[in-house]
């Protein structure tokens, strides 16, 4: 079959008129969004607004009550090999000797073989775990204490634990969350370059920051709307909010109204 006949890859993600409540909590509401494959996006939103339950059901861990959600055109569940995940918050035991590379090696269970199930990660595992670090720039701190990173470079290893299960989807909750500004300059190019390699979809408060990186933001708050972050405005910022914010851009407070993006 010629290539002009083959058929068209189908989405990343795939919402179709999805709603879902919490007990009586009606928290998406008839929510159709469409993220293509290599596409880098953000979700954008109130707290309480819907972000995470749109994670959940990309990743399978909640159901739709309405609607259908599909992940390269599978059910969630189905997919989930081909999803990197990187949850907003890592709780560790800081007297608990884990060195970075057992933090990144964990992102191999669930592969299919021995290793995936039990832990026993044989070269395979290992050569893929230090290919994510190096992905990452952070080879050189493989036999480090976890603990003794700082807030950017324990987050690059956890980019790295997603990258090692090799995904094509990499899903990423907050992941500038307690990093400074230098760190969140190195993560931005990080993610800049894996951007060329995967779709990528996350999930951040900080609009200068998504600015740079993505074309267009998820905006939730129960009901979802598709802005190009070149467009996004105070006004609309307020209408997802439902107040004024002061926004974080490079270590000042700047106001919605002061927010442009050229």
């Amino acid at each position: 079959m010629s290539k002009s006949n083959s058929s068209p890859l189908p989405p990343a993600v795939l919402f179709e008129d999805v709603s879902f409540a919490y007990r009586s909590i009606r928290v998406l509401e008839h929510v159709s969004v469409s993220i293509a494959q290599g596409e880098s996006i953000s979700i954008v939103g109130p707290n309480g607004g819907g972000k995470t339950t749109l994670v959940r059901l990309i990743l399978g861990l909640l159901q739709p009550d309405e609607g259908k959600v599909r992940v390269f055109g599978l059910m969630p569940r189905h997919a989930r090999l081909r999803v990197g995940y990187m949850p907003q918050h890592a709780q560790h035991d800081p007297q608990f000797p884990v060195t970075v590379m057992d933090v990144v090696l964990m992102g191999c269970l669930g592969r299919p073989g021995w290793s995936g199930l039990f832990g026993w990660h044989g070269s395979a595992g290992r050569r893929a775990a230090t290919e994510a670090l190096d992905r990452v720039g952070m080879a050189d701190c493989r036999r480090c204490s976890f603990a003794t990173l700082s807030g950017g470079q324990r987050q690059r290893v956890l980019i790295a634990r997603a990258l090692a299960s090799e995904p094509e989807l990499l899903l990423l909750d907050e992941p500038t969350a307690n990093v400074d500004s230098a760190s969140e300059t190195q993560l931005l190019e990080v993610l800049r370059q894996l951007g060329r390699e995967m779709t990528i979809i996350m999930v951040s408060h900080d609009l200068a920051f998504v600015a740079d990186l993505v074309r267009k933001a998820i905006c939730v708050n129960r009901r979802v709307v598709v802005h190009p972050t070149s467009q996004i405005t105070g006004e609309i910022i307020r209408d997802l909010y439902e107040r004024d914010m002061r926004l974080v851009q490079h270590g000042q407070h700047v106001s919605p109204q002061e927010l442009t993006h050229g």
